[in-house]
């Protein structure tokens, strides 16, 4: 089913289009301007068909037809079929290249669209090789080296300094599940069979989940919260968007450093609501354009953000939109993205 709706939709196409195209030169011909315009016109035809149909076939469909409706309304003697004249055979062999040739062009630049999607998520892959190589590294010498100074050391250590290593131990472990598990969720968004479970969500019903699994792992942190009056809709995957907001946030308590505020804003302008995670700690290095996405830390001591934020942005994409980062003016970094948004009235509810 989902390989014919396609196919249908761009046989409406054709037909439409051909169909204005007849009714174009139908009100031409009655106006007795001239003849020659009318194989123009379905040369043009062919011509749209070809580009927004992106398929041979249907500019070779929509030739064929043009052809036969030139040659048996158009043409004299009218609404009779007639090849013999060497007009009509030269009007149906242009008709006919034009098909052909733009269904090459259109092939060719969709064989490159596909190498440029290639070519990014090779480049998503690189990147995450170098993520995990960098981010995996720390917390596994970690638990390698106090696991190995508990059993080598256990008799000399005290009993402090035992619970020390394990809860170092405990901390890393923690932080490896995470990893992993977004490294997964990267896995099967990037996947081209990902089907994301799109439901108008409540925003407020959203950040109130997102601060209630913050608070879990960071308890003691505050984070100030910015929303509208109004009550807003938001048609998303709930569970991949609240695992943005929580990467996001955690991200900024763990590399932000010299932070004092968390900010947690949503804004609501032409029909998008623009989420952000804000902070003011000491920011991501200035790139020549502010609007990529940079994981390159400002000072020399931060760990790279890769997974979380490679993780981030593939989700963001699914949604049809972007994660841009943006340098604060008061210092510090904003991580945001729009999503399409509905104010609701209490009527509807």
């Amino acid at each position: 089913m989902k390989k014919i709706l396609p196919q249908l939709n761009k046989a409406f196409i054709t037909v439409l289009i051909i169909i204005i195209t007849v009714a174009v030169t139908t009100f031409i011909q009655t106006l007795s301007l001239s003849v020659s315009l009318i194989p123009m016109l379905f040369v043009l035809c062919v011509f749209i068909i070809s580009l927004i149909t992106r398929e041979f076939v249907w500019g070779i469909i929509a030739s064929l037809i043009s052809t036969l409706v030139v040659n048996y309304a158009f043409t004299e003697p009218y609404y009779h079929f007639n090849f013999s004249i060497s007009d009509n055979l030269f009007s149906a062999v242009v008709i006919l290249t034009v098909a052909i040739t733009t269904g090459i062009m259109t092939v060719r630049i969709k064989n490159l669209e596909e190498m440029k999607l290639e070519s990014e998520k090779e480049r998503l892959r690189a990147n995450l090789l170098r993520a995990i190589s960098h981010d995996l590294r720390t917390p596994l010498t970690t638990i390698y080296g106090s696991s190995n100074a508990i059993s080598e050391n256990f008799d000399n250590l005290s009993k402090e300094q035992i619970l020390n290593l394990l809860h170092e131990i405990n901390e890393d472990s923690e932080s490896l599940i995470r990893m992993v598990e977004n490294l997964l969720s990267v896995t099967k968004i990037s996947d081209d069979n990902v089907n994301l479970r799109l439901n108008m969500t409540v925003l407020e019903e959203l950040i109130d989940n997102v601060i209630v699994k913050f608070k879990k792992n960071f308890p003691e942190r505050e984070i100030k919260v910015e929303i509208p009056d109004e009550l807003i809709s938001i048609q998303m995957d709930s569970l991949l968007i609240t695992q943005v907001l929580l990467n996001l946030l955690e991200n900024a308590v763990i590399h932000a450093v010299g932070m004092t505020d968390l900010m947690l804003k949503v804004t609501l302008e032409n029909g998008k609501a623009t989420i952000s995670v804000e902070d003011n700690g000491c920011g991501l290095a200035e790139s020549h354009d502010n609007k990529k996405n940079s994981t390159k830390p400002s000072d020399g001591g931060r760990n790279n953000l890769g997974i979380g934020l490679s993780l981030c942005s593939a989700i963001i994409k699914a949604h049809g939109s972007n994660l841009i980062h943006e340098s604060r003016a008061e210092g510090g970094t904003i991580f945001k993205f729009s999503l399409n948004a509905e104010v609701l009235n209490f009527e509807e509810q």
